[in-house]
């Protein structure tokens, strides 16, 4: 099949797209539908030409949205729709096309990822309403993760929260992961064995891959544990959401709220979510921002370091995401707090590859290898939706 794939990520308010086919020379379409019920909803983004654009979409809902990014694309019509869905739960294990029984499922786990899945939804329902033909493929986060063994995905609850209620770690970013550790394969010296995979942006996850399979990763039963990230706290001790009740009368709702947006980069330095403003502020001796660089950094490394565990061979680290591929003196220092590792990173190939510039930044093969790669979630997901429709009976 070589027909493009329409990729949608839909979020609350937002819908970001991407037209991907299978001639990587030309220009991708894509853009992003944003601020969607509002008077200053507006879509933007590549044509075809790989011209920019911007349009106002003046209060457009999801389904008028879906219409406007219809009418913006030009080429061959999209063979199928490919939706990135956040939480797919124990059951979804792989790309999985969507029927009313897979709608209902996806529907069930909206509790497991309230802030994701019933906004996938809403995308997922626009885009059947004005492609009732094509068809429609569902590619879960948290599929690349069921590979993990009991040992990493269990928490050390009762059976029964995990039995009964699905409590258990599922992890995300899995396409992402799956992307950069499948491609890291290609270019390494040292294919199918055991890698580090990082993806850091406003979310992070870091995952531990062993012969192309997620065998621990840092998130878990919802996209709140693990690293810092932009606005979301990463790991805390359990018991602060009774402290917070206790001591401060707290509701869960403002507890949540304050985990998931006023935490992170943004509550460590009490000024930005970017890690480039961050930067910036830093170097300029902004106490906050320095702090906040410096436990960011420390987390990611120590996450690796404990994710190590679980390969029976560690043959190197791949940076990925906005910060990971961009921000070298993040790689720096995280590199930097691993020196058990037996790496060795070269100064002049870190400072220069940044940008989307993909490259192995180590300085020579007596250690683990040092790569970024920028990652292509919306290619991940294309792909996975050609496989599954090229394995479908004729």
């Amino acid at each position: 099949m070589r027909d493009p794939i329409l990729v949608i990520n839909c979020g609350s308010s937002s819908i970001k797209y991407a037209v991907v086919s299978d001639a990587p020379s030309q220009p991708r379409q894509s853009g992003l539908a944003e601020r969607l019920g509002g008077g200053d909803a507006r879509l933007k983004g590549m044509d075809a030409d790989g011209h920019e654009f911007s349009r106002p979409l003046h209060g457009a809902d999801h389904t008028e949205a879906m219409a406007a990014i219809l009418d913006a694309l030009s080429g061959p019509a999209p063979a199928a729709v490919g939706h990135r869905i956040v939480h797919g739960g124990e059951r979804f294990t792989a790309a999985t096309r969507i029927d009313p029984a897979v709608l209902r499922a996806i529907e069930s786990t909206g509790a497991l990822a309230p802030l994701h899945n019933p906004a996938n939804l809403v995308g997922v329902r626009a885009t059947l309403e004005l492609f009732p033909e094509l068809p429609q493929i569902a590619v879960f986060d948290t599929a690349f993760h069921q590979s993990l063994p009991p040992r990493a995905y269990r928490y050390a609850l009762p059976q029964h929260l995990y039995a009964r209620h699905g409590i258990r770690r599922y992890g995300f970013h899995g396409s992402s992961h799956a992307y950069v550790s499948e491609r890291v394969d290609h270019l390494s010296s040292r294919p199918h064995g055991g890698w580090l995979t990082a993806h850091l942006g406003n979310g992070c996850s870091t995952c531990a891959v062993w012969q192309g399979r997620s065998v621990d990763t840092s998130m878990g039963l919802t996209p709140l544990e693990g690293l810092v990230m932009g606005t979301r706290s990463g790991d805390v001790d359990p018991g602060l959401h009774a402290h917070l009740s206790r001591q401060l009368g707290w509701s869960l709702e403002r507890i949540d709220t304050l985990l998931n947006r006023e935490s992170g980069l943004l509550g460590l330095s009490g000024l930005s979510n970017d890690m480039r403003r961050l930067e910036q502020a830093a170097a300029e001796h902004h106490r906050g921002a320095e702090l906040a660089i410096e436990v960011f950094c420390y987390r990611i490394a120590k996450s690796l370091a404990a994710l190590s565990c679980a390969l029976p061979r560690l043959d190197g680290i791949v940076f990925t995401g906005g910060i990971g591929e961009n921000a070298s003196a993040v790689r720096a220092r995280v590199v930097e707090a691993l020196p058990h590792f037996g790496l060795r990173l070269s100064a002049a190939a870190n400072a220069a590859t940044v940008g989307g510039q993909e490259g192995r930044i180590d300085a020579d093969d007596s250690g683990p290898e040092l790569w970024v790669i920028p990652t292509d979630e919306e290619g991940q997901i294309a792909f996975e939706t050609r496989q599954l429709l090229s394995e479908a009976p004729a």
